[in-house]
């Protein structure tokens, strides 16, 4: 679950002070002068050695804020306008990883994971000596242990082994956040994603501490093709009732604001995707399959085809809300972009297996546009959005969405559901052991974020915050669709 926190500020600052910048049409001209604004001479260094260090990591920070990563740097003595004047003509982005790490802000965790503290007693019976395979514990003058880091190979052991708890383990925090092993250092100490195991669940991001772990955005793409004149339809998640307190409609026009030619549900895709889920359910189930698990989360899309290669037959083959919603724009603007807006990492990737998607913008990313355009969410006199989509299509924001969804099809007398919310390492392990066939049900919702698609990585609020005001939101829609019976 992200908590707020200050690099999560930072990230947010920084969009919406380049959009700020795009809007007055000053981004090439003044991107180079930002970093010295943001970190003047005099400014407070938080966990930077200097100043010059301080306004290198805003600079190098935003390269994935402008759609490129640290390998697209050939020559450092290229100026930041540079690279902004080659996104805002780029048209398409065709960069293949959709995460990126920042060299210059990833420099301070630990190197390995034990150290010695000074509750250490210097005891006679020297467990952690006597059990280090690798004899890389040895003692000071004060008889107090020490670990000799270039022989450990941080087991454990030693750990375990004393007496007095003296012995600590440090994390690395996106290491630790990341349940497939897809992060970790390279021969210089920087962390490396390996995206051929990421499931793009976005925990490293906002467990890094010193922000260094960033999407590739797509925003100033977006952007330059809105303000070509391109018609361009935002398709919103339903998990934007968790993102504020303003009822939907005066959201989606305040979205319209940036300008896009029309603003549609994903809820509305997402009663395509109950109906067609439950049937095929109710098929697999007559045919003999002992389960079905869902099929709309992205991330446990890429686990299954990364790591559970043994679930693949028992997933849906369904579309997911995205897809189905994407459609229905592309029928009703054909010659329209259409960009999904939600809170997700690896909606990137299901995009990008997608033609009908042409761009994915997050939660996070449309607050900072709100915020560098100086728009404002309240509501207005003109408002002319009806969001008329079912409640159960609204459900899927939150976990047990979909169970109640495909359980008010009445299709399945004796449906029998669990949920797996929150792809860590024990719901993955539980996962796996389904695979091989059997379930304690004949249903299994899974999504890779505690409580759902509400609190993605990429959301504008903290967890808590979201799951409260989506709850609040449904529960007045409930109240407004029972008034209108």
């Amino acid at each position: 679950m992200a908590f707020a926190n200050n690099v999560l500020i930072v990230r947010r600052v920084l969009m919406a002070k380049l959009v700020e910048l795009w809007k007055q049409d000053r981004l090439v001209e003044h991107i180079d002068r930002l970093p010295i604004e943001l970190s003047p001479r005099n400014a407070k260094i938080m966990g930077r050695c200097c100043i010059h260090k301080e306004r290198a990591v805003w600079k190098y920070k935003s390269f994935p804020l402008l759609g490129f990563d640290m390998n697209d740097e050939q020559d450092e003595l290229i100026p930041l306008s540079y690279y902004a004047e080659k996104a805002l003509k780029r048209g398409k982005n065709n960069k293949e990883n959709i995460l990126c790490v920042i060299d210059e802000a990833c420099s301070a965790c630990v190197q390995v994971n034990y150290e010695v503290t000074n509750l250490c007693r210097g005891c006679v019976a020297r467990a952690c000596y006597m059990n280090c395979s690798r004899k890389a514990i040895s003692f000071g003058e004060n008889g107090q242990a020490r670990i000799d880091h270039s022989k450990c190979v941080s087991c454990g052991i030693c750990k375990e082994a004393c007496p007095y708890h003296a012995i600590v383990y440090i994390p690395v925090p996106c290491e630790e956040a990341c349940p497939v092993k897809a992060i970790s250092k390279d021969e210089n100490g920087i962390e490396h994603i390996d995206e051929s195991k990421c499931i793009y669940c976005g925990k490293c991001i906002n467990a890094c501490p010193f922000g260094s772990i960033f999407e590739i955005s797509e925003v100033f793409d977006v952007l330059s093709k809105i303000k070509e004149g391109k018609q361009v339809i935002a398709i919103v998640a339903p998990s934007i009732m968790g993102q504020y307190s303003e009822k939907m409609e005066t959201i989606f026009e305040a979205i319209r604001e940036i300008g896009f030619h029309d603003v549609l549900e994903v809820a509305d895709g997402a009663m395509e995707t109950t109906r067609r889920e439950a049937e095929e359910l109710k098929e697999k189930l007559e045919e003999g399959q002992p389960f079905m698990t869902t099929s709309c989360c992205p991330s446990y899309i890429e686990l299954v085809n990364k790591h559970i290669k043994d679930m693949k037959p028992y997933v849906s083959t369904t579309g997911s809300p995205m897809y189905y919603t994407a459609r229905m724009a592309k029928e009703k603007y054909p010659e329209s972009l259409v960009v999904f807006i939600g809170p997700c990492v690896a909606k990137r990737s299901e995009a990008r297996r997608d033609e009908a998607v042409d761009y994915v913008m997050t939660f996070e990313e449309i607050n900072a546009i709100f915020d560098g355009l100086s728009i404002d969410i309240t509501p207005k006199n003109n408002e002319s959005f009806h969001c008329s989509a079912p409640k159960e299509g609204k459900g899927f924001g939150m976990s047990g969405g979909v169970i109640g969804a495909v359980k008010a099809q009445n299709l399945i007398p004796d449906l029998k559901a669990l949920q797996v919310s929150n792809l860590n390492k024990k719901n993955i392990g539980l996962l796996r052991a389904f695979s091989k066939g059997k379930a304690p049900v004949n249903f299994i919702e899974v999504m890779a974020c505690e409580g759902g698609c509400v609190t993605g990585p990429s959301a504008h609020v903290d967890a808590a915050t979201g799951s409260k005001l989506f709850k609040q939101a449904m529960e007045k829609f409930s109240v407004v669709k029972e008034s209108e019976k």
